[in-house]
């Protein structure tokens, strides 16, 4: 009996030992991992997918870690490495990766270490002093913790990585920039063709409009494209095609709002009535870039005259746009007159508030554009405008520039502020004379009216709400908290999650917004997608008039039923209707010299001979544009350094680079910089709720555990009366 039992025993202990060394197997074998994670923080990002498995050179990645490091630099490493396995296995076979030994072997440093240590300085990669506790005591040593991309004769390098924190992002961007025009060019399938749309017809009218160089424009633009195709790889290819003579392409004309002319009979019959189009596109693949080749000047008195684009800086044009039509070095617009936020101010510099963090995060990941509509017109190559806080008015003509801008399926990102600073006078008998403070006025920019025909509106409001940042005050002061009511705190619950970049923002801290205003009406009858990205809480009210900012001024409505929550930044998408349908193209009233068009005898003496007025032109107008994007934020504060830090890990500046990031077509990378978010903080209770919760913890918890007690010794009492039971029987 007792040799059957032990046989027994024997052979259940081989059974488990066959199942584990099996189990071990299949997991060497079959390897998977499980991201548990609510953001995916262990799993590759969808945009670093893409960027290593569209390299079309090799890229190496150099890894300089010393080896056995104390806690928690270990754990760096190790997710350094699996992050590198996570890459390769994503990569095409132009991924590489080696990480070097640069540890010392026992206290000494081996001819290996020491020519990887060597290696390692000459990349500018260099150790740092860490610290560690060993054997209850802290000690200092030197650590290598760095790595270098080498792109062919590119070098990217990351020198100090002491935390796994926003690592993926680092690397992607870094990748991303490395794997630049001349991989994506060589990764191209087909050719980037350029089309100049030039009809035969304006040979006749083309002197009476003094553009006879635009016969010269087929040998002229052939001879760009292959000093182009010099520098690209021969990637791009030229057509001439003639409106007048295929019927096809008319079209086409109309289809890339090209700019088409219709005259009647002129010079007494000499020259007959006629059409032509002219203009230059750049097109790939499903996307495509209308270059004008002739600009419509409208200068009051003077009348209409027709300018060729500048041949000279054509080629620089065309490259600029190439970049963009593949996405690459993308560029983004910055409104740089009218009063806007000056991204140049330095810290401290009078009378400007600094936006370094901003300009320093935007310049990571785009080629900031300064865009000055006082002289000329907005570039084509942004696929983003940024207008913040400007403080002049808007003529009729760079409102034009703007909206032509989005029609052409572009995006803006407008941070606008319907109140202006005044300081009032420190006078004996002002009203003013305690210093207050400074007042707010409202005022308009001339942009509101175009917003409102897009479909929003923003009131002439601030928003107040009880839930917001708390100053300190000092002991000296009485001590305690103050609540800043023009600074909200946009709680979890209030962030629409509807887009996916948003996802992963879970607060936000807002400072003298406006609210907004939907027309519904506009947005549904052209079909347009609106999105409330965040709202003030339930406890908010509005402030009008001149508005006084000082927390000592500001009290809450005596009712709750004047509270509300109030929308405070809005998303449109959709083909927008111009603002300038129906009504009088502007004209450009600061081109006061007419000599900068050409003579002025000239111009008058051609107007007394030819009638220009009677040439019909189209192509110069977008009624109805491209799907586009709009950003609308009532607050231009939310740019400044004291809302965005440096290092772009608050919730703050994470929200608005993956906005720009969005309005930009990179929604990739916007989600792969959101799941980095740590801020997490916890929701709301009720105070009954947290009594609840309070008491459970308290007195609940050991009550548990005397209630399982208690079943364990009824379940053994049971037992032991039933063993009894059997046996007395």
């Amino acid at each position: 009996m007792i040799l059957k039992d032990r046989s027994g025993t024997f052979l259940r202990f081989l059974t488990y030992l066959t199942i584990v060394v099996l189990a071990n197997i299949v997991g060497m074998t079959f390897f998977f991992r499980v991201d548990l994670t609510k953001n995916k923080l262990y799993s590759l990002s969808d945009a670093s997918k893409r960027v290593v498995s569209t390299l079309s050179e090799p890229l190496t990645i150099n890894v300089f870690f010393t080896k056995n490091l104390p806690a928690p630099h270990n754990n760096t490493k190790q997710y350094l490495h699996d992050l590198l396995q996570e890459y390769s296995i994503s990569a095409n076979r132009y991924f590489n990766y080696r990480f070097y030994d640069v540890s010392p072997d026992e206290g000494e440093v081996n001819q290996e270490a020491k020519g990887n240590q060597e290696l390692a300085r000459n990349y500018g990669i260099n150790p740092v002093q860490i610290q560690c506790v060993e054997k209850d005591e802290i000690k200092f040593q030197k650590a290598y913790m760095g790595l270098v991309l080498v792109h062919g004769d590119l070098i990217e390098r990351i020198p100090t990585i002491t935390s796994t924190e926003g690592l993926e992002y680092r690397l992607t961007m870094a990748i991303y920039k490395l794997n630049n025009k001349i991989s994506a060019l060589l990764s191209l399938q087909d050719k980037i063709c350029v089309k100049l749309f030039l009809s035969s017809s304006l040979k006749s009218v083309a002197p009476v409009i003094r553009l006879s160089e635009i016969l010269e424009l087929p040998e002229k633009l052939d001879a760009i494209v292959k000093r182009l195709n010099e520098k690209n790889y021969g990637k791009l290819k030229f057509e001439h095609l003639d409106p007048t003579k295929d019927q096809y392409l008319k079209a086409e004309v109309k289809k890339h709002n090209i700019m088409s002319l219709k005259w009647p009979a002129l010079s007494g019959g000499k020259i007959q009535s006629g059409e032509g189009a002219i203009g230059l596109v750049m097109e790939y693949g499903t996307k495509s870039i209308t270059l004008p080749l002739v600009n419509v000047v409208r200068i009051p008195i003077i009348g209409t005259h027709y300018q060729l684009a500048d041949m000279d800086n054509m080629e620089e044009v065309m490259n600029e746009n190439l970049e963009s039509l593949i996405n690459i070095n993308e560029d983004l617009g910055y409104l740089a007159d009218h009063g806007t936020l000056n991204l140049g101010a330095a810290t401290g510099q009078e009378g400007q508030e600094p936006v370094q963090s901003f300009r320093r995060l935007t310049s990571q990941n785009y080629t900031v554009k300064d865009v000055n509509l006082k002289e000329g017109t907005i570039p084509l190559s942004p696929n983003c405008l940024v207008i913040a806080g400007p403080t002049e008015s808007f003529d009729d003509y760079t409102l034009f520039q703007i909206d032509q801008f989005l029609m052409r399926g572009k995006s803006l990102a407008i941070f606008l502020d319907v109140f202006r600073e005044v300081t009032p006078p420190q006078q004996p008998g002002s009203p003013y004379q305690f210093n207050q403070g400074p007042i707010y006025e409202p005022f308009d920019t001339g942009l509101e009216k175009l917003l409102e025909h897009y479909g929003v509106r923003i009131k002439k409001s601030y928003v107040m709400d009880k839930t917001c940042y708390k100053q300190k005050i000092s002991d000296q002061l009485g001590g305690g908290e103050r609540p800043i009511y023009f600074v909200p705190f946009i709680k979890n619950k209030f962030i629409n999650k509807t887009l996916s970049f948003v996802n992963t923002i879970k607060g936000l801290f807002g400072i003298k917004m406006s609210p907004l205003e939907l027309d519904k009406e506009i947005i549904e009858k052209h079909g347009l997608k609106a999105y409330s990205l965040f709202s003030s809480s339930e406890k908010s009210w509005e402030t009008v008039g001149r508005i006084n900012l000082n927390p000592i001024f500001l009290r809450p409505p005596q009712s709750d039923d004047e509270l509300q929550s109030l929308p405070l930044a809005y998303l449109l998408e959709g083909r927008f209707p111009s603002y300038f349908v129906g009504k009088h193209i502007p004209e450009n009233k600061t081109q006061e010299n007419p000599s900068e068009v050409k003579d002025s005898k000239e111009m008058a003496k051609e107007k007394s001979t030819v009638d220009l007025s009677k040439i019909k032109d189209e192509g110069d107008f977008i009624s109805e544009g491209k799907p586009g994007k709009i950003f609308i934020l009532a607050s231009s504060e939310m740019l400044k350094d004291n809302v965005m830090d440096p290092e772009g890990k608050s919730p703050n500046s994470t929200f608005i680079m993956n906005v720009l990031d969005y309005l930009n077509n990179r929604e990739g990378i916007a989600i792969m910089r959101g799941k980095e978010q740590r801020f997490n903080p916890l929701n709301d209770m009720r105070a009954g709720t947290k009594i609840l919760v309070k008491a459970f913890n308290i007195a609940g918890l050991p009550v548990l555990v005397v209630l399982f007690g208690f079943l364990v010794w009824l379940r053994r009492h049971s037992r032991k009366k039933y063993i009894q039971t059997i046996f007395q029987g």
